[in-house]
């Protein structure tokens, strides 16, 4: 049985956002406060990171395709985006994050 993929949304320590795709959001979300995950979050200034928004998909490519088109969005329109899928401003550390299913068939 493969693995669901996830598109997934940090907020990060100087109130950016990084969006990603994984198969295991823990140890994602673990690997970015360690400084090993990508580029932009490795900078101190930007750790610690909280994991805020995914979203489940069947498949990578569907997870990478949500994930270049929140890239592609303004801050406002990410904001956006985020509210409406009940990710609630302003954003707390105490939150956990919301999981929501995309293109899974149950």
């Amino acid at each position: 049985m493969e693995k669901n993929s996830y598109f997934y949304v940090l907020w990060c320590r100087d109130h950016s956002f990084y969006a990603g795709y994984t198969t295991d959001l823990k140890r994602r979300e673990h690997e970015h406060n360690e400084g090993i995950g990508a580029k932009y979050t490795r900078p101190a200034y930007r750790r610690p990171l909280k994991m805020i928004y995914a979203e489940t998909f069947e498949t990578r490519s569907e997870a990478m395709k949500a994930e270049a088109a929140f890239k592609k969005l303004t801050r406002p329109q990410k904001e956006t985006y985020l509210r409406e899928n009940d990710v609630i401003f302003p954003l707390s550390k105490k939150r956990d994050c919301i999981i929501k299913k995309r293109g899974i068939k149950r």
